[in-house]
C-alpha cells in the first residue's frame, strides 16, 4: 500500500470511483440504512483497492495488504484464490486480527488509521455497534481530517440508530461544514436528509432542495430521495 498524492485524490478518476460509489449506496438503500458502518466500508474498499494495487513493499504496507487479502478473501472452497474461508465468521476472525496487529504495531501510522476503521467496519458487521463506535471514535478523533471524515459519517449513523439523532445531526452538520475529498459535502447533506427524513421532512426537504438542481449522479439522488420523503 503506498499513499494517495494530492494530485491523484483530486483527478477525475478518484472522482468518479467516489462518485460510483456513491450510486451503491442509492442501490442498497435498504442495507445501508440498518447501519452506515456498513455502507461506509464500501468507500474504503474503493480507496483500498487504490492503496493495495499500488502496494510499494514497506513493513507496515505489507502488513495492511495481508489484512486486506483476508477481509476480501471468498468464502467457500475456491482453488483458484490464494486464501479462502470456509464460513464468513472465520473470514471476520482472520480479518480483525490481521487488522488488529497493524492497529497495535504500527499506532499513529495512516496504516493503523485504515486497520482501525476496517475493525469498527466489521464489527458493526457483526452487530457489536458500541464496539464498533469505540473504532470509529478512535479514527475520527485521529487528527487526520480524510479517514476521520470517513469515520465521523460511520459514527452519525450509529447515533441516529441508536437514538442519538442530535448527535448524528451535529456531527454530520459538521461533515457538511468541512467537507472533506474522502467526504463531500454533498454526501454528507444527503445522509443528513436520509437519516432525518422520518423524523424532520420539512428539514430533509430544505435540505435536498438546492442539491436536486445539480446535474448528475448527486441531482438524481436527491431529487430521488426528495421523493421519498413523507408527506407532512
Amino acid at each position: 500500500m503506498s499513499r494517495i498524492t494530492r494530485k491523484e485524490l483530486k483527478s477525475d478518476k478518484f472522482a468518479l470511483e467516489v462518485e460510483h460509489t456513491f450510486s451503491f449506496f442509492e442501490e442498497h438503500r435498504q442495507e445501508v440504512l440498518r447501519y452506515g458502518a456498513i455502507a461506509l466500508g464500501v468507500v474504503v474498499l474503493v480507496l483500498s483497492f487504490m492503496f493495495w494495487s499500488r502496494h510499494q513493499g514497506t513493513v507496515r504496507e505489507e502488513a495492511l495488504a495481508r489484512a486486506f487479502q483476508a477481509h476480501e478473501a471468498p468464502v467457500g472452497e475456491n482453488p483458484n484464490a490464494p486464501l479462502s474461508f470456509p464460513t464468513e465468521e472465520a473470514r471476520q476472525q482472520e480479518s480483525l486480527k490481521r487488522f488488529g496487529d497493524v492497529v497495535s504495531k504500527y499506532s499513529g501510522s495512516d496504516e493503523a488509521q485504515v486497520a482501525e476503521y476496517f475493525l469498527g467496519s466489521i464489527t458493526a458487521d457483526q452487530g457489536k455497534m458500541a464496539e464498533a463506535e469505540k473504532h470509529f471514535k478512535q479514527v475520527a478523533d485521529s487528527g487526520n481530517a480524510n479517514y476521520g471524515s470517513l469515520a465521523k459519517l460511520a459514527l452519525a449513523q450509529i447515533y441516529f440508530g441508536d437514538g442519538r439523532a442530535a448527535e448524528g445531526e451535529k456531527t454530520l452538520r459538521g461533515l457538511i461544514d468541512h467537507p472533506t475529498v474522502f467526504v463531500s459535502k454533498e454526501q454528507a447533506t444527503i445522509s443528513l436528509a436520509r437519516l432525518m427524513m422520518n423524523s424532520k421532512p420539512a428539514e430533509a426537504r430544505k435540505l435536498l432542495e438546492p442539491l436536486r438542481q445539480i446535474p448528475g449522479q448527486i441531482g438524481q439522488v436527491a431529487i430521488t430521495l426528495y421523493g421519498e420523503i413523507p408527506a407532512q
